[in-house]
């Protein structure tokens, strides 16, 4: 019985590359419209496009994937699937940045109004020795 990995909507591109991770697959999914990555530790199958459209991963068993994109599909033999879903926009919206503490706004304020000149940078240079 095939078990989902990941369920792409709309284009998905396809990169290769030497080494460990010879296949990804980098697009949108329904449940996180972000970018999606998934890289599989195999080499691309021979004759792979660049791009997909609505494309569907597959695990059939053991170190095996299935990639369907109407009307073609491929069969990958993968040790491993790295999948890495983006989070980061959610990540920064739910929790804010720090505000930075008046002293060190007011010290870098002058730390800069000083660099600004050339007497500035001679004292700057002064204090640090």
């Amino acid at each position: 019985m095939p078990e989902p990995v990941v369920t792409f909507r709309g284009a998905v591109s396809c990169r290769r590359a030497p080494g460990p991770l010879g296949l990804t697959l980098v697009g949108g999914t329904p449940e996180r419209p972000g970018e999606t990555t998934l890289a599989f530790s195999a080499a691309a199958p021979a004759g792979f496009p660049d791009a997909l459209d609505n494309a569907v991963v597959e695990r059939l068993g053991a170190d095996q994937y299935r990639i369907a994109s109407p009307p073609r599909e491929w069969v990958i033999a993968a040790t491993a699937v790295h999948l890495h879903r983006e989070i980061a926009a959610q990540f920064y919206r739910a929790i804010p940045p720090r505000p930075v503490p008046l002293l060190k706004r007011w010290f870098w304020r002058v730390v800069l109004a000083l660099a600004a000149s050339r007497a500035g940078l001679a004292a700057l240079r002064a204090l640090r020795r």
